[in-house]
């Protein structure tokens, strides 16, 4: 029975009820009411005693004369800045070839005169003629209006 006991005894400690926590209790916070401003009742200005002129011509007459102040030399003017010609387009490449030729020209001779790549050219191409830069007088052959 010994036994017994020891084990019954182990399952008691073992179902201990976990421990409680300690209850905190919740502050609560109130604001304190700003204290109230007095009003009061403005105070007139006190009032001015007039200006005399011969009070004004003293004021003015006490200022220091101001120094003349140097003429500046005149600034020369520079010349405008000359603008560079700006690098022409691709575009403006290959448009400039097709006006220069009579009968008309073609992608393969574009490609050969401006370096560009095929896509490149045939691009620049039907961009220029869309706009109505360039005819295309039979396929392939492009001639500028």
């Amino acid at each position: 029975m010994a036994t017994k006991k020891k084990a019954s005894t182990r399952k008691a400690t073992a179902r201990k009820a976990p421990a409680k926590k300690k209850a905190t209790a919740k502050k609560t916070v109130t604001k304190k009411a700003a204290p109230k401003k007095k009003v009061t009742a403005k105070k007139a200005a006190p009032k001015k005693k007039p200006v005399t002129r011969k009070a004004a011509a003293k004021k003015t007459a006490k200022k220091p004369a101001l120094k003349a102040k140097a003429a500046k030399k005149p600034v020369p003017k520079k010349a405008p800045a000359k603008k560079k010609a700006a690098a022409p387009t691709a575009t403006d490449q290959v448009l400039k070839i097709v006006k220069r030729s009579k009968k008309g020209v073609d992608v393969p001779t574009l490609m050969k005169k401006t370096g560009f790549e095929e896509k490149r050219v045939r691009n620049i191409v039907t961009r220029a003629f869309s706009q109505k830069k360039i005819k295309r007088v039979t396929r392939g052959i492009y001639v500028a209006t």
